[in-house]
């Protein structure tokens, strides 16, 4: 089985929680499956469950470079330096980073309104972007736009491999049929 689920912004990717914070456990009806891969408790959008433990590995180990595509508000607007440079990898606390796939974008027009929204500043602009990276470092999004001087705002992951959110509304389900959708790209 393999499950797309549009992670809502708040909830930890994970199905338990001692603090009692919102998790998996309170959007996923199905049981016995596990997270390919997770999204920070302050990041929205595609996160992949399966109860196969192969699928599983294919889809979140680095060693298979999957691409996963984020949406990302940027406090600011990037110049091309910046763009290119994000494009190139960006050295981080852990080291450089592989080049990533960056494009300028409008703001999608299908996006939900966040809960809670983001801070909005007049005499600050933002920009979204399209990213695509095939490593996973921890925050490492966030971490590759505050190095090129613009800090993200909002982050929604729209696809890993060549599984997409779809018009999945936040906090909703879809079961997907692998046997028609094929093999995970390896």
């Amino acid at each position: 089985m393999l499950v797309a689920l549009n992670k809502p912004f708040g909830v930890l990717c994970q199905f338990t929680d001692e603090a009692g914070r919102r998790t998996l456990a309170d959007l996923v009806p199905y049981k016995g499956v596990y997270a390919a891969g997770r999204l920070d408790h302050d990041s929205e959008g595609l996160v992949l469950l399966t109860d196969d433990g192969r699928l599983q590995h294919r889809l979140a180990d680095p060693k298979h470079k999957q691409p996963k595509t984020y949406l990302v508000q940027v406090e600011g607007v990037p110049t091309d330096d910046a763009l290119d440079r994000l494009r190139r990898g960006v050295t981080l606390n852990d080291g450089p980073t592989l080049p990533a796939g960056v494009q300028a974008i409008d703001a999608p027009e299908w996006l939900w309104p966040r809960d809670p929204p983001v801070r909005f500043r007049k005499t600050v602009p933002d920009r979204w972007l399209r990213i695509v990276l095939r490593e996973g470092r921890n925050r490492q999004v966030r971490r590759m736009t505050a190095a090129v001087g613009h800090p993200t705002l909002r982050l929604i992951r729209e696809a890993v491999g060549d599984y997409r959110l779809d018009g999945l509304g936040p906090g909703q389900t879809r079961v997907i049929d692998v046997s028609r959708a094929g093999r995970a790209p390896t």
